[in-house]
C-alpha cells in the first residue's frame, strides 16, 4: 500500500477524477505490476497495473489505494476487470464515497474475490480531499483568500491597493492557485483591478479556469479574457448556481479571491468552507473591508472560525481557518433574493490580484 500510495500521488491536481494508484504483487509478495490514475479520461490504476503485467494476472493480489469502481463512464467498471483478469485478492485504502461508483468491493466478494479494507485508509483519503469533499457535498470546496491590513483593509481610501502584502505572500497565492480547478471573481473586481488571474512561476499542465461572476459586460480587452487560460463569465448572482455550474464542469476546489461583496455573499450562503488570510502588518484605518455584508446584525451573528494554522510569510501573518460547524448557515437550499450577490459584485479593488 505504501508503494501504491506514492503511485497515486503521482497524478495530477487538480483533476475531476480521484488520484489512485494500484499495485499487484504475486504469491510470494513480489511486485510484478503496477499503474496510477494520469487523469480525466485516461486508464484507472487497476488497469494500466494490468497492462503492465508480463505474466497472466490469475493468482495475483491488487493493492489499490481506492476501492475499484463499479460503474460505466469514461471507461468500464475496474471490478470487472479485475474479476475477468483472475485475481483473487484486493487490498483497498479507502471505500469509495461516489454512490454512483460505489460497489466495487461487494462485487468483488461477490465473485469470490477475497477482499481486505482500511489499510492506511487516512492517507489514501489524504490524497484526494478535495474530490471527496465534492462527491460527498455535491459541489466544489470553496476556500476564499483576501489579503489585508492588521484594520482588516483590503484597499486605502482613494482605492489603492497594491501592494498590501509582500512578494513572498503572493507567491504562495500562486502555488495555492495550482491546487485548485477555479479561480473566482467579481465583475467588480475585474473592472477594478484588471487582473491576469493566472499561476505563474509554476511548471504546471494547464491553467485554472478563470470565473467572473456578474451581469455587468467586460471589455474584451481585460487580462481576463487572455489566451493564457480559459475564461467563463456567469451572469449569475446566486453562489450556489455558480458552484453546480463549476461542479457540473467537473470543479473540485474552487479559488474565491473577489472582492469583499462577492465574499459577503458567499459567506451568507453558507458556502465558503476554508479561509486563507494573508495580513500585512500595516494599518489604514479607512477604505474598502476586506468582507463585505456577511449577514452579521448583532455579534451573537457572528460567523466563528476554527484557527487551523498561523504562520509568517516574510512579514506578513498567514491563517488558516475553516467555519465553526455549530455557527456555519445552512447551505442546503437555494439562495433566496436576500442572499444574492450584489450587482456591483465587489466593485472595490482588492491588494492582491494580480
Amino acid at each position: 500500500m505504501e508503494r501504491a500510495l506514492e503511485l497515486a500521488a503521482l497524478g495530477p491536481v487538480p483533476d475531476p477524477n480521484p488520484r489512485v494508484g494500484c499495485v499487484l504483487i504475486d504469491e510470494r509478495g513480489r511486485v510484478v505490476g503496477q499503474g496510477h490514475h494520469h487523469g480525466a479520461g485516461t486508464p484507472h490504476a487497476e488497469i494500466e497495473a494490468l497492462r503492465s503485467l508480463a505474466r497472466p494476472a490469475s493468482g495475483l493480489t491488487a493493492v489499490v489505494t481506492l476501492e475499484p469502481c463499479n460503474h460505466t463512464g469514461r471507461t468500464g467498471p475496474c471490478s470487472q476487470a479485475l474479476i475477468e483478469a483472475g485475481i483473487s485478492r484486493v487490498v483497498i485504502g479507502q471505500d469509495d464515497p461516489n454512490p454512483q461508483a460505489a460497489g466495487g468491493g461487494v462485487a468483488l466478494e461477490e465473485a469470490g474475490i477475497q477482499v481486505v479494507r482500511g489499510v492506511l485508509r487516512d492517507r489514501a483519503a489524504a490524497l484526494n480531499q478535495d474530490w471527496d469533499f465534492a462527491v460527498r457535498h455535491g459541489r466544489p470546496k470553496v476556500v476564499w483568500k483576501y489579503a489585508a491590513t492588521l484594520d482588516g483593509r483590503s484597499a486605502a481610501a482613494d482605492g489603492t491597493s497594491r501592494w498590501i502584502t509582500s512578494s513572498l505572500a503572493r507567491a504562495q497565492v500562486h502555488r495555492e492557485r495550482a491546487r485548485c480547478g477555479a479561480l473566482v471573481i467579481g465583475t467588480g473586481t475585474a473592472l477594478a483591478d484588471d487582473p491576469r488571474l493566472t499561476v505563474r512561476g509554476i511548471d504546471i499542465p494547464h491553467q485554472p479556469l478563470r470565473v467572473v461572476v456578474g451581469h455587468r459586460e467586460l471589455p474584451s480587452s481585460m487580462q481576463v479574457f487572455s489566451d493564457e487560460a480559459p475564461t467563463l463569465q456567469l451572469r449569475e448572482h446566486d453562489p450556489a448556481a455558480v458552484l453546480a455550474e463549476l461542479d457540473r464542469r467537473g470543479i473540485r476546489r474552487v479559488w474565491l479571491e473577489g472582492g469583499p461583496t462577492l465574499a459577503g455573499a458567499f459567506w451568507r450562503a453558507g458556502l465558503i468552507d476554508e479561509v486563507v488570510a494573508h495580513l500585512a502588518p500595516k494599518l489604514l484605518g479607512s477604505g474598502a473591508p476586506a468582507l463585505g455584508d456577511a449577514g452579521v446584525s448583532t455579534i451573537g451573528e457572528a460567523h466563528r472560525l476554527v484557527i487551523d494554522e498561523v504562520s509568517m510569510l516574510g512579514p506578513d501573518l498567514c491563517v488558516r481557518a475553516h467555519p465553526d460547524p455549530g455557527t456555519r448557515p445552512d447551505p442546503g437550499t437555494r439562495l433566496d433574493p436576500g442572499t444574492r450577490l450584489d450587482p456591483q459584485c465587489g466593485a472595490q479593488g482588492r491588494g492582491s490580484h494580480e
